[in-house]
């Protein structure tokens, strides 16, 4: 990788050389910008103003634009020399928890590189020291014309440095949170709960850019004379009535993704049913048999209900119950028996002649 800046890390009063890399490349597909009537080129061209004419990147520097339009011509020397330690030093001036640390403050990502042997030790110095506080350094450092606040970490076995935005920098949200009054209920929090649990962690290294392979196959497919695959449209996203209902079915289809069973409303009210029918669909009996059925039933309800009451109502009872139940007995005997005994045949008389 090749280095964007030379320098040296002020740690204290030793002082550590390096050399800056960006850690970080972009990956996006960068395109052209063509006439599309007869696909020629579009370029931009560098003119002076007061000559009407092209000039080359060598003749072009720096200057500022005073107020009043007059240009005030600055070169890399005069900013080289500025009185300031950070020109060509990384300064430490502090060390904090990296949860001090906002994120909106956080820009672009370097890799310092230990520049030269006598680097070695000294930079393996300031790595274990990071690794064993279990903080990072903050420092300021000069590039591309301005100075900057950075921040120090250990990635792996390299010494990181994400530039930092200036507290100042970053907006105040005035005006962007909801200015409504709204009231969220223990439920839905206890949804969103179970929606983020079940969506669970992701493994970054996982994730890759959908949007960009997309349009390689397309350029591809382009390339070779071929039509490039069209998606369908995507349905009208309906506008959220019943939040409830948009966690409840968002839970369902997380825990589907994943190959988790989820438990439906309707399963479970099937398996309730089908617990409690053998009680509630009794087997339909005889009519003539259904006074002892009946009586049967009744013998066992009470017997259930003495059963659970105390020891002293069981015993008060016990005799009673008895009674009832061998009156019941035998009454459903008395019953039982005409319905078994065949109605006899009357006897036909004989004709005399």
């Amino acid at each position: 990788m090749r280095s964007i800046w030379n320098g040296a890390i002020s740690f204290g009063l030793v002082s550590i050389p390096i050399k800056l890399v960006n850690a970080t490349e972009s990956h996006s597909v960068s395109f052209r910008q063509i006439h599309t009537e007869d696909g020629g080129r579009i370029r931009y061209r560098k003119v002076c103003e007061l000559e009407d004419r092209e000039v080359a990147q060598a003749e072009i520097g720096k200057a500022y634009e005073d107020a009043d339009g007059t240009m005030i011509p600055i070169t890399d020397e005069d900013l080289a020399q500025l009185p300031i330690p950070t020109a060509k030093t990384i300064e430490i001036v502090a060390f904090v928890p990296a949860d001090r640390i906002d994120p909106l403050q956080m820009d672009a990502a370097y890799y310092l590189s230990a520049n030269g042997v006598p680097a070695a030790k000294p930079y393996t110095l300031l790595r274990e020291a990071l690794k064993r506080s279990q903080k990072v350094a903050i420092a300021k450092y000069a590039l591309r014309g301005r100075e900057r606040l950075g921040m120090l970490r250990v990635v792996d076995d390299v010494i990181a440095m994400h530039g930092l935005l200036w507290p100042d920098e970053i907006r105040v949200p005035e005006g962007v949170a909801p200015d409504t009054n709204v009231t969220v209920r223990d439920k839905e929090l206890d949804l969103a709960d179970a929606l983020m649990g079940t969506l669970g962690e992701v493994d970054l290294a996982d994730l890759h850019d959908d949007y960009r392979e997309a349009v390689e196959e397309m350029i591809t497919a382009k390339a070779s004379g071929e039509q490039p695959a069209t998606s369908p449209s995507p349905a009208p996203g309906a506008k959220v009535l019943d939040l409830m209902a948009a966690l409840e079915k968002s839970v369902r289809e997380a825990k589907e993704s994943r190959g988790e069973e989820p438990a439906s409303e309707e399963t479970g009210a099937k398996a309730q049913v089908s617990r409690i029918s053998p009680r509630a669909t009794p087997k339909q009996t005889p009519g003539k048999k259904s006074t002892s059925t009946a009586t049967k039933k009744t013998t066992t309800a009470k017997k259930s209900q003495s059963q659970s009451q105390s020891p002293s109502a069981s015993a008060r009872k016990s005799t009673r119950t008895t009674k009832k139940t061998a009156a019941t007995k035998t009454t459903a005997t008395a019953k039982k028996t005409p319905t078994k005994t065949p109605a006899k045949k009357a006897t036909p008389r004989k004709r005399t002649a």
